[in-house]
């Protein structure tokens, strides 16, 4: 007996290896709510993020952005996860001179940064996540928190944007989305809130110099972010339906999702970089998951 007892603790500890990490205030911050931890990482130990809950992104990915991903532009440091962008040429190991897509085009990259998650190693169904991070808000900044369901192509698997800051039409924005599957493959049906940069600064010209709290709440009803535990955006669940494709039906809002972090640079949507900012640097204290 004691054996299977010494044997459960040691999976849980396992299964959640930075809780013994988390002060035990934070880890019972929402009991009263109903919640309890379930899993954190909170970046406590130097050098590159847990192998056991992380994985990198390499090369380029979406949305024509200028970076190259690679492991070497994230890192923990003195407790806190850090994204560090930065100009800098490196060969592409996607190029291919007769390749049509976007990405296969540039021989050499121009900037680099780091875009890691945890699809297949860590996910979740329903809860509470709380990630405090400071961004980064010079121009062709696009820092981001977001998640993507295990199922399906995008965007039929479900897109969540708990966090995503760049410039639109010339001005700083920061948004808070959903997104599904629309009629065709490739088309997304999007729940989108785009609030002015000035909305915080004007409360705190300094905001761009501190941390912060971004929560999404997530239950059978709907999806709820929070900024600071201002509500940015409610989507209900019962208008988040594929269309179209063989997903065409499927909620993709009830399956689980997994977590991504990433310091994206220009783009269809970060637009011109601001090369004397650089290096920009996105800096997360901790990522905390919680359920009832």
């Amino acid at each position: 007996m004691k054996r299977e007892v010494i044997f459960t603790i040691f999976g849980l500890m396992l299964l959640c290896p930075t809780f013994g990490q988390t002060p035990r205030k934070e880890a019972n911050k929402y009991r009263n709510e109903g919640y309890h931890l379930v899993w954190s990482d909170e970046f406590n130990k130097d050098g590159r993020p847990d192998a056991r809950w992380w994985s990198y992104e390499k090369g380029f990915e979406r949305n024509h952005e200028a970076q190259y991903y690679q492991r070497e532009n994230v890192e923990c440091r003195d407790g806190l996860l850090i994204f560090e962008g930065r100009r800098e040429r490196r060969i592409s190991h996607e190029y291919d001179p007769n390749g049509r897509n976007w990405d296969q085009k540039p021989l050499y990259a121009e900037y680099t940064s780091a875009s890691i998650n945890t699809r297949n190693k860590f996910t979740f169904l329903y809860g509470r996540m709380e990630v405090r991070a400071k961004i980064p808000t010079s121009k062709g900044a696009w820092p981001a928190i977001w998640l993507l369901g295990v199922k399906n192509s995008w965007p039929h698997n479900g897109e969540i944007d708990v966090m995503e800051y760049y410039h639109i039409k010339g001005r700083p924005h920061i948004l808070a989305n959903a997104a599904w599957g629309g009629k065709a493959q490739w088309q997304a049906i999007w729940d989108d809130e785009k609030i002015p940069y000035s909305h915080f600064t004007e409360k705190d010209p300094a905001w761009g110099d501190k941390f912060h709290i971004w929560r999404m709440d997530w239950d059978k009803e709907a999806i709820r972010i929070y900024l600071d535990d201002e509500l940015l955006n409610e989507i209900p669940l019962s208008k988040t339906i594929n269309e179209g494709t063989r997903a065409a039906g499927f909620n993709p809002f009830t399956q689980e999702q997994y977590i991504l972090l990433n310091l994206a640079m220009g783009g269809d949507n970060g637009g011109p970089i601001e090369d004397s900012a650089l290096p920009m640097r996105y800096e997360v204290d901790y990522v905390r998951v919680y359920q009832k």
